[in-house]
């Protein structure tokens, strides 16, 4: 079974659409922050794009969604970065999403190859963590001017430490584990290719923001705004 949490208007395809209002698409109507009414063990893929940092409770909605997913089921998830202007003041925000995310969600942290770096926590308790959610795939959406036809990666990485509005948002792919796992298979999956929101591909290609129809908080979406941003620096040749 795969879901889709906070679906909206816009449910991936061939997948059961669950939100707090009936809209086309819609399979199940309920309120996520009381909990999602499916059985154990029963969902192989998790889609929440633009939705998990809306509800209320992170510890939470992220044991439900551990309690309905299989062993190696995957949990995509895709959220406004936290240090944008833009998300910090949207009252509707209940959780904040960066590269130290993935390290609150396991207490079996390892860095996946090719991906962002997720920076330690010194003195966190990880035998307190209730789930296992291991990282495969880690993705940060940069604002116009930053991408990587203007900046080197390494450059963007540094300013997306020492200034806000350079990320706009963020997408990781989780593995459920509930069961052992061992380095060859978490390494394996971590190559092969997954399934990504419907936006991530506009995404990746930097387009100017455009104004959309407006969209509920009780939709579970980020609503888009309008931004300025300064004319992009060349590289040194």
């Amino acid at each position: 079974m795969y879901v889709d949490l906070g679906c909206g208007r816009h449910k991936h395809r061939q997948f059961y659409g669950i939100d707090r209002i009936q809209l086309p698409g819609v399979d199940l109507v309920c309120d996520l922050n009381h909990g999602i009414p499916l059985p154990d063990n029963s969902v192989e893929f998790v889609m929440a794009s633009r939705s998990l940092p809306y509800l209320h409770d992170f510890v939470f909605i992220l044991s439900e969604i551990y309690r309905i997913c299989r062993h190696q089921a995957i949990l995509c998830v895709l959220a406004p970065y936290a240090h944008h202007f833009r998300h910090a003041s949207n009252p509707y925000l209940k959780q904040k999403w960066d590269e130290y995310t993935p390290r609150y969600v396991t207490p079996h942290f390892t860095q996946p190859p090719g991906s962002p770096t997720c920076p330690p926590i010194p003195g966190y308790a990880l035998e307190q963590i209730p789930y296992d959610f291991r990282l495969l795939r880690m993705e940060r959406f940069y604002e116009p001017p930053y991408s990587t036809e203007w900046y080197e990666q390494e450059e963007l990485d540094v300013l997306q430490y020492v200034q806000p509005n350079v990320v706009s948002e963020i997408m990781y792919h989780f593995l459920v584990v509930k069961k052992e796992l061992t380095s060859t298979e978490w390494l394996r999956l971590c190559k092969q290719t997954l399934m990504e929101p419907i936006w991530a591909p506009e995404l990746r290609l930097n387009p100017a923001p455009v104004s959309e129809p407006e969209v509920m908080p009780q939709d579970f979406l980020a609503k888009p705004s309008k931004k300025t941003s300064s004319p992009p620096r060349k590289k040194n040749r």
